[in-house]
């Protein structure tokens, strides 16, 4: 797939696929897939990027979107926020009614930018969590679980079933950075009202170096640890923990852990393994096989064959599935041609979506943008993430406290 998308994009570093520059007909939209390509994210980029174009490729081959056609404009961030935000302004001007950065540094860059452009930017599982609060953000659309979110349901979980947190100690091992130490307020009134002991400990980026910081953590000695990094640093951590001598059944990630992770760690060694996942993986669900008969055994596919139903490929199909679900409600109510505008008002049209069962139902309304909060707990089996609980949120109180206080600031500053 990294070939292909350096195909795409090509010496220049841009690419616009189906997108001529000339102003657009009232059959067509456009969406700015605006990414890293090259740099931070590459880890996970290159198969959530392959199943966001073809997810598109389904749709614009199954008539697309209330007769619409998506038409894409791809180019390569760097992760670097002026970069972003020179292809964001490209981007804008042939006319793209979303765009989606992949890239906390960027999208944290262009956020005064969508609201002042009217434009919809979507921040699933990066961005500012308080972006749920959709009066504060009414452009900028989680649509997914927040990392406040996604703790406290890795919280819970080891509440309801691995024993209680009251009198535990749980130990919060993060990447030194604002994504690393996002859930650590949350965590912190949890260990309040649970009665259980939480320590952070941070490491420095990239993660390829954390035995200091194990050793910190073995000294505190914790029945449970989540780990809070993202890419090669997360390998390293579940290694570092059972060194530490933790069961890697309590070992819990955030949801950036994928086969590719197990495949590191050793299959073996990995088994037990838990993290937090907002998409489920495999191939047996109808989008899925729809995306295989259509546009994969077409030779339409956008990367390799064998990402398709990994982590990664189907958090991206479904980033796209309830971003189309949002331009159908708004088109249907609103007719075209689609603005931000109306892709926001569709976007909070959002009920009880979940992507034919590939993921739990989301509820967007002008309030929430987040989508309730839900996620669900998985295990590595040793061949595969097999989902060990159902979909469910958790601690919401707790999350809409922290969104409150700092959409508040926000509105301060701004």
């Amino acid at each position: 797939m990294r070939n292909a998308i350096k195909g795409l994009i090509g010496a220049a570093g841009v690419a616009a696929i189906g997108v001529s520059g000339a102003a657009k007909s009232d059959d067509t939209f456009t969406i700015g897939l605006l990414q890293d390509f090259t740099a931070v994210y590459t880890f996970v980029t290159d198969e959530y990027h392959h199943g966001q174009m073809d997810y598109i490729e389904l749709v614009n081959q199954e008539g697309g979107v209330e007769g619409h056609t998506i038409e894409t404009i791809v180019r390569d961030t760097g992760n670097e926020p002026q970069r972003g935000i020179e292809a964001y302004s490209r981007a804008r001007d042939q006319g793209a009614v979303l765009v989606d950065f992949l890239s906390t540094p960027v999208s944290r860059a262009m956020v005064n930018r969508v609201l002042d452009d009217e434009i919809v930017m979507i921040t699933a599982l990066h961005g500012r969590g308080d972006a749920s609060h959709g009066t504060t953000f009414p452009y900028v659309f989680p649509m997914m679980a927040t990392y406040w979110s996604q703790a406290m349901v890795l919280a819970d979980y080891i509440d309801r079933e691995q024993g209680g947190l009251e009198g535990k100690r749980i130990a919060h091992v993060y990447i030194d950075s604002p994504f690393g130490r996002e859930p650590v307020p949350v965590l912190e009134e949890l260990a309040e009202r649970k009665g259980f002991e939480f320590e952070t400990f941070a490491y420095p980026s990239p993660g390829t170096e954390q035995s200091a910081t194990w050793s910190d953590v073995r000294r505190f000695q914790p029945d449970h640890v989540l780990i809070w990094g993202a890419g090669g640093g997360q390998p390293v951590s579940v290694r570092e923990a059972i060194r530490a001598g933790l069961d890697p059944a309590d070992i819990l990630s955030v949801v950036w852990m994928a086969e590719t992770d197990a495949n590191t760690i050793g299959v073996d060694h990995a088994t037990g393994v838990k993290r937090f996942e907002a998409v489920a993986t495999g191939t047996d669900y109808p989008i899925i096989e729809r995306i295989q008969e259509e546009v994969i055994d077409q030779g339409l596919g956008a990367g390799s064959e064998d990402e398709v139903g990994t982590t990664y490929y189907n958090i991206g199909v479904a980033t796209m599935a309830v971003a189309v679900e949002g331009a159908r409600l708004a088109l249907e109510e609103f007719g075209g041609p689609l603005t931000g505008e109306k892709l926001r008002d569709g976007l909070r049209m959002i009920e009880e979506f979940d992507a034919e069962g590939m993921m739990p139902p989301i509820t967007i309304t002008e309030e929430d943008h987040q989508g309730g909060g839900f996620g669900r707990v998985s295990q590595w089996n040793g061949e595969a993430w097999e989902p060990i609980t159902d979909w469910f949120a958790a601690h919401q109180d707790i999350v809409w406290e922290e969104i409150e206080k700092d959409a508040a600031e926000f509105r301060e500053d701004n």
